[in-house]
């Protein structure tokens, strides 16, 4: 049995959850990188324009940013939400990219900055604002944030070398939730049931909503199918062609709201 349906909102998260969920997914990260031929950096990451070293790079600047950003002096103005962080990543990819190359030409990886990042999260009150590249957070809804990142760019890393990625179990459980929250908050409604197990069911799109038994419009993939989706790492048609995800149901297309992260 699936997990019970979700209501239409992102929901906090307990924050010592994501505190060690954090720590955990970071730690994977770099015994994972630790483990790689350095020659390996110079090979392609499957995003475009990066290799694997600036892909490490990038990871290494999202470790980087927790003590920078948690040190800094409080900002001003209302905190942004996971919800409008997720609608705004894509604004920044050029800046991204930028500090992405220049950190692979450093040499840089999330190892140099593992130690001073993890005193920071456990350091940090959940309620601080905090200056982030997007604008105002508090420490809490950002520290979800680096998670996501930690586990999307840890998944990116298992598809560029071809070794599977040990996640952290509990990392893995909180994104896939918080990627689905975000679906069913852009898509309100009851006609199609996204079913993620064994971590997460959201109901979404406008439409007739089932009161009992099988809905008549089913979504259901695994969790890492789920991060590519939502991350446009993986199309929606390609998903249901390789049987990656099953749809069914007259509504059961999300190709419109795909990928989340935009």
């Amino acid at each position: 049995m699936p997990p019970a349906p979700r209501t239409p909102a992102i929901r906090p998260v307990d924050p010592r959850r994501v505190r060690s969920a954090l720590t955990a997914e970071w730690r994977a990260l770099v015994a994972f990188i630790d483990g790689l031929d350095t020659a390996r950096r110079a090979e392609p990451s499957g995003l475009e324009g990066w290799d694997i070293g600036d892909l490490i790079g990038h990871i290494a600047t999202g470790v980087s940013a927790v003590p920078r950003w948690t040190s800094a002096p409080e900002p001003a103005g209302p905190p942004l939400t996971v919800g409008q962080w997720a609608a705004g990543v894509a604004a920044g990819a050029p800046a991204i990219a930028e500090i992405a190359h220049e950190m692979s030409a450093a040499g840089r990886t999330p190892a140099d900055y593992l130690d001073q990042a993890v005193r920071a999260v456990e350091a940090t009150p959940e309620n601080r604002l905090c200056a982030t590249r997007v604008g105002p957070m508090r420490a809490a809804d950002m520290l979800v944030t680096r998670l996501i990142e930690a586990v999307v760019h840890a998944d990116d890393l298992e598809r560029a070398t071809g070794a599977a990625f040990p996640h952290d179990r509990q990392a893995l459980a909180v994104v896939t939730r918080v990627l689905a929250d975000v679906l069913a908050v852009r898509v309100p409604g009851h006609a199609v049931e996204v079913r993620i197990p064994p971590f997460a069911v959201v109901q979404c799109v406008t439409g007739p909503k089932h009161t009992r038994g099988t809905p008549p419009n089913v979504v259901e993939t695994d969790p890492r199918t789920w991060l590519r989706l939502s991350t446009g790492r993986l199309t929606w048609e390609d998903a249901v062609d390789s049987g990656a995800v099953r749809a069914s149901g007259e509504r059961a297309d999300l190709t419109g709201w795909l990928p989340l992260l935009g």
